[in-house]
């Protein structure tokens, strides 16, 4: 058996990619910053395959520790067939404090929850995932970090961070392609979010966001999980360092 890491699987694209995954027969290390009554909701949607759920900060190495020590029980020993096989690095937030009021500590909480994060999970994971033999890391950056509008929330913690996610994922993919182990990135456009779960845009804001997307709608969850599980798989074996923009046409 194989196993796939999703951090940030709570809700949204994290859960989406849970269910299509374990719709695949992958087992699952389900990662959650604190929701822990939400991510074991996932699970009990994976219940086809072998679930844990793990509940901790992304920013602190002992959580990345957990998540990896928690896959390979799930998919074996280093070396066997199977172990870890993907990880899903989706952990993050939207921010939209403007420049002009954007103070250290706002900053910090963006680079260490997504840049820190990622950093630590790639050092961490690459190795288990060479001896995999088809290891596949997928980071989630956002089109905030690629477009910048007059008269729109242009999220700028956001953005250098998830700007420093897609740098760590092509200095990651340029180390490790002769080891067959891609990194990636998914870049959304827009989403749809949880009812529970409505984001850092107004319901105005919204209405706005979906006006500056050329294919009319915003995206679901499953629009942007879908992507991932192609560039976990064995035919995406020779794609990586790639930003993929999965958002109707916004960076055109």
């Amino acid at each position: 058996m194989s196993s796939v890491v999703v951090t940030g699987a709570g809700s949204g694209i994290g859960a989406a990619t849970c269910r299509r995954l374990a719709a695949q027969g992958i087992d699952l290390v389900i990662h959650t910053g604190s929701r822990h009554e939400a991510a074991d909701a996932v699970a009990a949607e994976c219940s086809a395959v072998r679930t844990t759920v793990v509940v901790g900060d992304m920013a602190l190495p002992s959580t990345v520790d957990a998540l990896l020590d928690a896959a390979m029980a799930l998919g074996g020993a280093p070396g066997e067939a199977g172990g870890l096989r993907g990880v899903v690095a989706n952990a993050g937030f939207a921010d939209k404090t403007t420049l002009a009021e954007l103070d250290d500590d706002i900053l910090e909480r963006s680079l260490r929850t997504m840049v820190v994060s990622v950093a630590h999970l790639l050092r961490k994971s690459l190795p288990l995932l060479a001896l995999s033999g088809q290891g596949r890391f997928v980071a989630v950056s956002s089109f905030v970090a690629h477009r910048f509008t007059l008269g729109a929330s242009t999220f700028p913690a956001t953005a250098a961070a998830k700007a420093g996610v897609e740098a760590l994922v092509k200095a990651a993919a340029a180390e490790n392609a002769a080891r067959g182990v891609t990194v990636n990135a998914v870049a959304p456009g827009y989403v749809r979010k949880d009812r529970a779960n409505a984001g850092a845009l107004t319901e105005e804001q919204w209405k706005q966001a979906l006006l500056r997307v050329p294919a009319g709608r915003l995206a679901t969850p499953d629009d942007i999980a879908a992507p991932i599980a192609f560039l976990l798989s064995r035919e995406a074996a020779f794609i990586t360092g790639q930003i993929l923009h999965v958002d109707g046409g916004m960076t055109l």
